[in-house]
């Protein structure tokens, strides 16, 4: 455009030289010729590229499949009901922080959840505002089984350890963040029961420092402990990560510390209250008040 714009103000200053003239009528449809390519260039550049018809007939099958499994069910919540109690097993499960917390936060979580991952940060200052008074207990959710399933395996083999969040750890930075990982194939059988292993996971238990032969030891068993842990959830109707339950009440996502903080308060609140009208025991408070009140199956 402003090649053309210089063109017109030379032909406005050369009107009465027809040689000149001449010159710039010419420049002018060069200049045209260039901007007319350019303009069918940057329109071939922004338009989508061609997608084969098998493509297309494909991602529309997809798209119907996906449409079928989102379309409710009469009668059945596809998250648990932040105003129901629930009563989310705790005790045995990786923890941070005492059993004897007046607030117990349990954590559904899958170790390919980019979320899962983002609440880390969260997770820590918590612990750090809150101190004794939270305890975060961490249960497997797998929602990525193909790259996830192996390293939440692990993790329960090096909780048996009693080096859960140093096999974490790594998993997250050197398994998520890398984007390494075992792979589950669902017609195929699992690596900790062939000739090949785990070796992404196996690893992570070596960085650990685990013992190698009691982590390949306890996988099979752990394989069955992840597939109770999401019985237990699916049960209460958990079916994405990261799911929390803030004493038996759930936050879904990974939320901006203030709506943790709201949540936490909220429960010390009712916990203190509880202690004061009912003489409930602190130390045990969450086995008496959430487990034994909350429902297991709604």
């Amino acid at each position: 455009m402003k090649a053309l714009a210089a063109v017109i103000v030379l032909s406005a200053c050369t009107a009465h030289d027809p040689a000149l003239q001449h010159q710039v009528d010419t420049i002018a449809a060069q200049v045209a010729e260039i901007q007319r390519q350019v303009g069918a260039l940057q329109q071939q550049a922004s338009a989508p590229p061609a997608v084969p018809p098998e493509v297309t007939r494909k991602l529309d099958t997809l798209q119907d499949e996906v449409a079928k499994l989102a379309k409710p069910t009469p009668g059945r919540r596809f998250e648990p009901d932040p105003k129901q109690l629930y009563a989310i097993t705790a005790d045995g499960y990786p923890a941070q922080g005492p059993a004897t917390a007046l607030v117990t936060m349990v954590m559904a979580f899958d170790y390919a959840d980019p979320y899962s991952e983002r609440n880390r940060e969260v997770r820590a200052e918590l612990r750090k505002k809150y101190g004794d008074d939270l305890r975060i207990v961490y249960r497997n959710f797998v929602v990525h089984p193909v790259v996830a399933t192996v390293a939440a395996v692990g993790g329960c083999a090096a909780h048996r350890q009693h080096k859960f969040f140093e096999y974490d750890a790594i998993a997250w930075d050197k398994g998520f963040t890398a984007r390494s990982f075992d792979h589950t194939d669902a017609t195929a059988s699992p690596c900790w029961t062939t000739a090949a292993g785990c070796p992404v996971t196996y690893g992570f238990a070596r960085d650990a420092k685990l013992d190698l032969q009691r982590f390949k030891h306890d996988m099979p068993a752990c394989a069955k402990v992840v597939e109770d842990d999401m019985a237990e959830l699916q049960r209460v109707h958990v079916g994405a990560t990261p799911t929390f339950f803030i004493n038996g009440h759930s936050l879904i996502g990974a939320m901006p510390i203030d709506q943790f903080e709201t949540a936490i308060d909220e429960a010390l609140r009712a916990a203190h209250e509880a202690i004061i009208a009912h003489g409930a025991n602190a130390a045990t408070y969450y086995n008496d008040f959430v487990l034994a009140k909350g429902v297991r199956e709604p």
